[in-house]
């Protein structure tokens, strides 16, 4: 019998600056399982009859929602930080994703930091979307390193029903991301496949240039349930450096590639005789 394989979507954000719509449009070139909507100032991003129909037009599913979580995009849907995670719920119920991505909480969101947890809890029962809990790292201004989440950056030792690993993030803190993967343990669903170089900011290089262990990871994730489970690899790096569209389709054809050829299940060879 075949083991299970685990889809790999495109982040709509790795077409930045290019919109939404080319982010369909080049995974569906390339041969992406499907995308992550980022939703951010993209107007189309937001529209989610918009999202159905570039879902349609290009038979592409959309198998995640990223909530409108960054300091960008505090306005989107709602200043009320609870009112946006649950229209992402809503939004990835309707597009039929299994898992919305989310940030922890900004320090100063002190009655959303009060209300996250049980956010979290109460989304899969209410609607059977995963709400997966995203590491992050902190922000080095001046040489002074502050963590501006609540709890922390680093959500793996918090009871969330459901975490979202991000190497990119792992090599911006200097986490390591081995370690972290087995603190999220069964409850990690969500991965977004990226690398870093361990400098203090968010790279989110394509997977195998950075010191990120992508292979390993994608090689233990591939050898467990995660796939079993409904886990899903995205494809999360930064291409708005590419001049050219062609330049951008390369990188994120070496993605596919790097994610396929690492994802692949292995099974141990029969006893000898």
């Amino acid at each position: 019998m075949a083991l299970p394989v685990s889809p790999v979507a495109l982040s709509t954000a790795s077409v930045y600056p290019e919109p939404v719509a080319a982010a369909f449009e080049i995974a569906a070139e390339l041969g992406y399982d499907g995308v992550e909507l980022m939703v951010w100032n993209d107007p189309v991003s937001q529209d989610i009859m918009a999202v159905h129909r570039l879902a349609d037009r290009h038979d592409l599913p959309v198998r995640a929602v990223h909530a409108p979580c960054l300091a960008i995009t505090q306005r989107v849907w709602s200043a009320d930080p609870v009112i946006r995670i649950r229209r992402s719920v809503a939004a990835a119920a309707d597009l039929g994703a299994s898992t919305v991505v989310v940030h922890p909480p900004f320090r100063w969101q002190r009655r959303y930091a009060r209300l996250f947890a049980g956010e979290t809890a109460r989304a899969h029962e209410r609607s059977g979307v995963r709400l997966a809990v995203e590491n992050m790292f902190p922000v080095v201004r001046g040489g002074l390193s502050v963590d501006p989440y609540d709890p922390g950056f680093d959500p793996s030792g918090n009871p969330y029903p459901h975490f979202t690993l991000d190497l990119s993030h792992t090599a911006a803190a200097g986490t390591d991301a081995l370690a972290m993967l087995d603190r999220m343990g069964e409850r990690l669903v969500h991965l977004h496949l990226a690398d870093g170089s361990g400098a203090s900011r968010d790279e989110h290089l394509v997977p195998g240039r950075g010191t990120q262990p992508c292979a390993e990871v994608c090689q233990r994730l591939a050898a467990g349930s995660f796939a079993q489970a409904g886990g899903t690899v995205v494809v999360e790096v930064s291409t708005r450096r590419r001049r050219t569209r062609q330049e951008r389709v390369e990188a994120l054809a070496e993605a596919l590639l790097f994610a396929t050829l690492h994802l692949r299940p292995t099974t141990a060879a029969a006893p000898g005789p």
